[in-house]
């Protein structure tokens, strides 16, 4: 199978105010993440400066970027930082959501930085994902 690996990373501060989604699933929690929206990456793709998405649906975002695609997502596997909320409860709801958006499995785990830095002083969210997709395009072997 033909495949591509795509790694990503992103974070957020978490504000007063702003309701907190991750993984298209609405959060119990005091604050909410700013700034969440913004082929490349999203922030040329989505740009926060462009009132078109502000406060803009997460899964229609990631609709609009499978539709970009060539090629089908195989599997995913994200990785949540955060030291609060607890996302334990939450993670098969996200897990169960992304799998139905990409058609493909997606496993979902949460981890804390262990008090380290502005994540782990509380002060925002991170996300690492690994995505591996099916191109469908023939391997190009070089001659022995």
């Amino acid at each position: 199978m033909p495949v591509r690996v795509g790694v990503g990373y992103d974070s957020h501060r978490l504000v007063e105010g702003e309701r907190l989604v991750i993984g298209g699933v609405e959060i119990e929690h005091d604050r909410g993440l700013a700034g969440a929206c913004g082929l490349g990456d999203l922030g040329e793709l989505f740009p926060d400066d462009d009132e078109q998405w502000k406060d803009a649906n997460s899964i229609d975002l990631l609709r609009i970027v499978i539709g970009r695609m060539s090629g089908a997502v195989a599997n995913v596997d994200v990785t949540l930082i955060c030291e609060e909320p607890k996302l334990a409860p939450y993670k098969a709801e996200i897990s169960a959501l992304l799998t139905d958006v990409l058609s493909a499995p997606v496993n979902v785990k949460a981890s804390t930085n262990e008090g380290m830095g502005a994540i782990g002083r509380g002060e925002g969210i991170a996300c690492m994902a690994v995505a591996l997709v099916d191109t469908g395009d023939e391997i190009q072997r070089r001659p022995q």
